[in-house]
């Protein structure tokens, strides 16, 4: 296959995202990229040394294009959750793309600007300290864990049917809960565990 005269990072992205939409995480694979690119899977190598690396080119596709400005005079409670919906709305965009964004949110510059974007917003509301590094570590932990709920044990999905046919007898909550959140939207988990996080939020200041 003829190799295109010269490749950018973003086409190896684009490529490497492509095949992860169309099949799959478990589909990403160096031969794959290649293929989609229409070069010989040697050839990639003078671009990337292995599978890791497209994974990290992939993550910053996702995130480098999360918008990280704010409007100006707002609640800090309305910034920190329009910061949480552009990155929830952005790795949602890939579901089978998750896990990357999440191991290598680290080294991504679109998350390290989402989070210096968080913590100024956590500063300017009056978070310093440890207590700006809890805060922190709460709003991603929150977030992480709903993206991974969505995705891999989402509401809707048979999981919670199953719950919501367990014996009523012996798991009489379980099974009312389950009937109830069967019904409920990835939206209304969203906006309910944001309101939950930030009311909990607002209370640790007021009483610092």
């Amino acid at each position: 296959m003829p190799r295109p005269r010269s490749l950018t990072t973003d086409d190896l992205a684009a490529a490497a995202l492509t095949v992860i939409d169309r099949d799959g995480l478990s589909a990403l694979t160096m031969r794959a990229v290649a293929k989609e690119l229409r070069m010989a899977t040697m050839a990639l190598y003078r671009y990337v040394s292995d599978r890791d690396e497209l994974e990290i080119l992939v993550a910053n596709r996702i995130l480098d294009p999360v918008e990280v400005s704010l409007p100006p005079d707002t609640d800090w409670r309305e910034r920190v959750e329009l910061l949480l919906d552009r990155l929830r709305a952005a790795a949602s965009a890939h579901p089978a793309a998750i896990p990357l964004t999440l191991r290598h949110r680290q080294t991504a510059p679109g998350s390290l600007r989402w989070i210096e974007a968080m913590l100024t917003v956590l500063t300017d509301a009056g978070f310093t300290g440890s207590e700006r590094v809890i805060a922190q570590r709460t709003i991603v932990g929150f977030l992480l864990g709903y993206l991974q709920n969505e995705h891999y044990a989402s509401l809707i999905g048979p999981g919670t049917a199953l719950l919501a046919s367990a014996p009523a007898d012996e798991f009489p909550l379980l099974a009312e809960t389950a009937d109830l959140a069967h019904t409920m939207t990835p939206a209304d988990e969203f906006r309910g565990g944001t309101a939950i996080l930030l009311e909990g939020l607002a209370a640790r200041l007021d009483r610092s």
